[in-house]
């Protein structure tokens, strides 16, 4: 009889947790829901980054490319004899020059050769954004 009576007793007690076993597991499969949701939108905010830095150096290898040739074209045309001459020529040189940097380096790599820079030169850097502030500053009470 005490068996029977532990028996019902331990069958009541599965009944009595079995709505609570079930709102434990839906908060599981919820909580796992919520979790794969942020998952995604993460990837997809890390997905539309890449693609606007992909953008930005495309656009800035784009630009490098047109300055090249403008250097190119002013090297072409502009007299190569005299003072005159040296001046064009050296313009030109450095118009092809720059463009090939920005062609090749691109946005990233421009950002990368500042960080160098500035970690090799921390005190001028320092105060060319001091000087920087001053006159953004002076600007914008004016």
């Amino acid at each position: 009889m005490a068996a029977i009576a532990q028996n019902l007793k331990v069958k009541e007690e599965e009944k009595s947790n079995e709505p609570l076993d079930k709102a434990r597991e839906a908060g599981a499969q919820a909580v796992e829901k919520a979790k794969e949701a942020v998952a995604s939108v993460g990837e997809m905010a890390g997905q539309a980054v890449s693609a606007v830095g992909k953008k930005a150096d495309d656009l800035t290898s784009s630009a490098g490319a047109d300055i090249k040739q403008w250097g190119q074209n002013l090297s072409e045309s502009s007299p190569h004899a005299g003072v005159m001459g040296q001046a064009s020529q050296a313009v030109a040189t450095t118009l092809k020059e720059g463009g090939h940097y920005l062609e090749d380096a691109k946005l990233s790599g421009m950002v990368d050769d500042v960080t160098k820079l500035i970690k090799q030169n921390p005190l001028p850097a320092v105060a060319i954004g001091f000087g920087i502030g001053f006159l953004l500053g002076r600007a914008c009470r004016s």
